[in-house]
């Protein structure tokens, strides 16, 4: 464990490794789980706020990009804290084509190391880490990107499940 880490908090899971199986609900009131993208990639990304900038942007990126996915074979999945009504909110305000996922309680976050401590203005607090994991149809872990800058990001992901394809 590297110095400053809290032992509470959960690693991340690693390429190569078994993806940390999740059942949550969408933005639609209806359930998600990770075997329900049994033979198919799954891009698991974490998000820390609906309907704030940054998180907009993400969140049009991968949804503009979505065509191109389906042609990878990858689906998309955006996760936060925040609850579904905001979730089904914000997917509506922005005409998201991708589906949101509530994790209120915070157990799927931990189980991919997506909720730790965070420092903004010199203050620390507990929150969502944006990160994006890239699951292949078999529910191994193919790519993290652990510290995610959201310029680029979604096309930066799509490449990674077009190689994919190709291996």
């Amino acid at each position: 464990m590297s110095p400053g880490k809290s032992a509470e908090k959960a690693s991340e899971p690693a390429a190569g490794a078994k993806a940390p199986s999740f059942k949550l609900t969408r933005d639609d009131g209806t359930s998600v789980a990770l075997k329900d993208f049994k033979d198919r990639n799954l891009v698991l990304y974490f998000y820390p706020r609906a309907d704030t900038p940054g998180c907009t942007k993400e969140a049009i990126d991968f949804s503009r990009l979505r065509p191109a996915f389906a042609k990878a074979d990858t689906e998309i999945l955006g996760v936060s804290a925040d609850p579904v009504a905001a979730q089904a909110k914000f997917k509506g305000k922005h005409k998201l084509k991708i589906d949101l996922a509530s994790d209120e309680s915070k157990a799927m976050l931990e189980a991919y190391g997506a909720w730790g401590e965070k420092s903004m203005y010199g203050r620390k607090f507990l929150g969502v880490i944006r990160k994006t994991f890239l699951i292949d149809g078999k529910g191994r872990i193919v790519r993290v990107w652990p510290a995610v800058k959201v310029p680029g990001h979604a096309d930066e992901v799509l490449e990674a499940a077009r190689a994919l394809q190709a291996d």
